[in-house]
């Protein structure tokens, strides 16, 4: 494979220390390995993936979070690639490629053509269920309305100015909703959402800019569903990609440490972390750099003794947290064809779960024959009680809500609670000027890097770039 003849050809010459063996810290890792460093992985849990877990039980394969990709962007099935993992690639279903969201207690097809907060097709927005005819005028008036006035604001400023409130609270928040768990008050379009903003400077409107967007992409961007068979998954499970990259990292010669890291030390030409043994010895490691590549608050914890300034940045991004609750049942115990990727609920229709996906639907594998599988999420920074909740409360709150929205009776064959807590960072207005200047400040400290999911993208192609961008700082 790619590593181990990498590492065959360049013997390594300088070392450096990863802290955290998410797909972050891999991926830097992978990148010093290509440019011929010794690399030493430590990671706290003594499992590798991060938040990317796959767990399989009795002809169930759920995924613990992210459950797939998206593969427009190149460096997910790039680094796929790399491992000889393409021929396990797979998209979501064609015949479920497409998303519902609830209106007065019944799941209705988002639009055609309509992404995330862009109307691709006047026509199915006209004929909308989810819009009364104001407001779907108001989202047809759109194109005629002027530029902003430029600079960052909220993503519910920026929808309800573009497209008016009722669009907002019937389309836009429960999609945001699914896709970042925040609050949409509070969070940036810069950060989330930037080619919105770009459509709109450049095209006058968001109707205008999907409409530019679709003629230089062809036909096929334009078919019902395209967006959804941009998304791919790995027959085996998403934790597949962090399992076998860390395979071939140790193949190549990388170090792997089951350790806390306390604080960041400078040294003579480099850097000593200093850590928490967990068998192997309370010695400082000695290193030319470092990559730092765990949530943000932790980063600001072991950086805070390095430079208080770069700690203060970090400390300043906020976190939140939810819950995803999969359940699995007999199919027949489920009323509603489950024909979509899934499902996304407005806060405005007075219900405590985000969404639902329907894993079983999107990917094959996923439950055992004549069963379904239902991924739903709780919680998020609007509503983290709901999150909290001990085990009975939340799934008996589920299930009595995917009883009213998908019409799911029956006991379920299967419960999985998987609780992140703090674990989705989130991009407030202002972040990127706070990424900028954690930029700066790290362009004055020689041999230390930042990665992860807090900063430049939270989609795990972005988590493998921010990995690899780290590296590249290193290796200037």
């Amino acid at each position: 494979m790619h590593l181990e003849a990498t590492a065959a050809k360049q013997p390594p010459s300088r070392r450096a220390v990863v802290i955290g063996g998410g797909l972050a810290g891999l991926a830097a890792a992978e990148s010093l390995v290509a440019a011929g460093w010794r690399v030493t992985v430590v990671e706290a849990s003594g499992r590798l993936g991060g938040v990317i877990e796959t767990v399989r039980r009795d002809g169930w394969l759920v995924e613990r979070s992210a459950d797939n990709f998206l593969a427009a962007r190149p460096e997910g099935t790039a680094l796929v690639e790399r491992l000889g993992l393409s021929a396990q690639l797979i998209g979501v279903e064609p015949r479920v490629r497409r998303a519902l969201i609830l209106h007065r207690g019944r799941p209705v097809p988002v639009p055609a053509g309509f992404r995330l907060l862009a109307p691709g097709r006047l026509a199915s927005i006209l004929t909308t269920p989810l819009l009364s005819p104001a407001g779907r005028l108001r989202v047809a008036a759109e194109r005629l309305l002027p530029r902003g006035k430029g600079g960052d604001e909220s993503l519910e400023r920026f929808a309800v100015r573009r497209l008016g409130r009722e669009a907002f609270e019937r389309l836009v928040q429960p999609l945001v909703a699914g896709i970042w768990t925040a609050d949409p008050a509070k969070l940036s379009m810069a950060a989330a959402c930037p080619e919105f903003l770009e459509m709109e400077r450049r095209a006058g409107s968001l109707s205008a800019g999907e409409r530019l967007r679709l003629r230089s992409t062809g036909a096929a961007a334009q078919a019902a569903g395209a967006r959804y068979g941009q998304f791919v998954t790995l027959a085996t499970g998403m934790e597949t990609l962090p399992r076998e990259l860390g395979r071939q990292l140790a193949a190549a010669g990388v170090e792997f440490l089951t350790a806390s890291v306390d604080r960041l030390e400078r040294a003579d030409g480099g850097w000593r972390v200093h850590r928490r043994p967990t068998g192997d010895g309370a010695a400082p490691l000695e290193t030319e750099a470092v990559v730092v590549a765990v949530p943000a608050p932790t980063a600001a914890t072991i950086a805070g003794s390095a430079d208080r300034e770069l700690a203060a940045l970090l400390g300043g991004i906020e976190y939140a947290g939810s819950a995803v609750v999969s359940l699995g049942f007999a199919r027949a115990d489920v009323a509603h064809p489950l024909d979509a990727a899934g499902i996304v609920v407005p806060r405005i229709e007075g219900r405590r779960i985000l969404a639902a996906s329907f894993s079983s639907s999107k990917f094959p594998g996923r439950a055992p024959e004549r069963h379904v599988l239902v991924r739903t999420f709780v919680g998020g920074a609007l509503d983290p009680d709901a999150a909290a909740l001990d085990d009975e409360p939340l799934t008996a709150l589920v299930r009595r809500e995917l009883a009213d929205v998908i019409g799911a009776r029956g006991v379920p064959k299967l419960v999985q609670i998987d609780r992140w807590t703090r674990a989705m960072p989130q991009y407030h207005v202002g972040h990127m000027e706070r990424v900028a200047a954690i930029k700066r400040r790290l362009e004055g400290i020689p041999g230390l890097a930042i990665a992860g999911a807090a900063y430049e993208g939270v989609g795990i192609p972005q988590t493998i770039a921010s990995g690899q961008a780290a590296a590249a700082k290193l290796l200037r």
